[in-house]
């Protein structure tokens, strides 16, 4: 059982960078549990905010739901309330139900709760998916504004009242306009986190829409750099930022966005780049070649 409340949990994730870890695969595509832990284990010695175990980054989508349970066991255990780690919760709604019910057995600290699957929905069928997964646990619940799960403003103020562990809101869209109305009409009541793709390109102008912290892929390989830069942004430090953004993530994006898929892929690309392997992706990713991946590594240089 976790040991904060959802308040607790929506202030401690607003205060720092968060991070999504990769899910460590052995050749044979299995879950490679030692290697996950080791590198957990070295993610929490750093000042991260929150982990996300099994998130989009840690590949959920090609998980089962008794590797998931695996997955954020291990990082609840090998954590140890060093770090808050947050669950994750999708496909349809029951299983997204059961998803919740057994994070909060294991020991998480909150419940992201990523798209529904495959289908398209109106707002009313969003916010009875989203009000069942509230209603399955006392855990803190992050909702992913993302993809084919696009709440707007007026669904998120009834699901707000309806639902008292609704604490978070992530965004992965990037809609200016909907993320203002949202913070204008809601303010402080929701933990606001950059979720968008490389989200280090969003973070200063999403800072002034209040937008306090975001989570970072990048973090799994150079997460001193950051750090760093999630530093950067809070201090609005203009020049350190664009600095970076043009010497490295900006290149990175560019290879990022050379095939479908490689969000997820680049950074376990960046995992090998840097000593710390972490597998191939499961299918229906596909990993970096031998030269994108030479080109990451040149690219990361000294930052490791």
């Amino acid at each position: 059982m976790s040991k904060m409340t959802p308040a607790e949990m929506a202030q401690a994730l607003g205060s720092g960078l968060l991070s999504f870890p990769v899910t460590h695969f052995r050749d044979d595509l299995a879950f490679d549990e030692g290697a996950y832990r080791r590198n957990l284990a070295r993610l929490a010695e750093h000042k991260v905010a929150g982990l996300f175990a099994a998130g989009g980054t840690g590949e959920f989508f090609s998980l089962t739901p008794a590797e998931v349970d695996s997955v954020l066991r291990a990082a609840v255990e090998e954590t140890a309330g060093r770090v808050p780690v947050i669950a994750p919760a999708g496909h349809g709604t029951a299983i997204a139900v059961e998803l919740a019910k057994a994070a909060e057995s294991a020991g998480a600290d909150g419940l992201l709760l990523l798209p529904p699957y495959l289908v398209g929905s109106e707002q009313d069928g969003l916010a009875a998916h989203v009000e069942a997964v509230c209603r399955a646990t006392k855990l803190g619940i992050i909702v992913y504004n993302r993809a084919n799960a696009q709440l707007n403003e007026q669904t998120l103020a009834r699901l707000c009242e309806r639902c008292p562990n609704l604490v978070g809101f992530k965004d992965g869209v990037g809609d200016v306009e909907l993320m203002t109305r949202v913070y204008a009409g809601l303010g402080d009541r929701l933990t606001y986190i950059g979720g968008l793709p490389t989200a280090e390109t969003f973070a200063l102008p999403y800072l002034e829409m209040g937008v306090t912290t975001y989570s970072s892929a990048i973090f799994n390989f150079l997460p001193d750099w950051a750090l760093s830069f999630y530093e950067a942004v809070r201090r609005r430090d203009r020049d350190a930022i664009y600095a970076e953004l043009r010497a490295f993530v900006l290149p990175y994006i560019a290879l990022r966005n050379r095939k479908r898929g490689y969000a997820v892929s680049i950074v376990k690309a960046g995992m090998n780049a840097v000593g710390r392997p972490a597998g191939p992706v499961r299918p229906p990713l596909t990993d970096l070649d031998a030269a994108e991946l030479a080109e990451l590594t040149a690219l990361i240089g000294d930052r490791r």
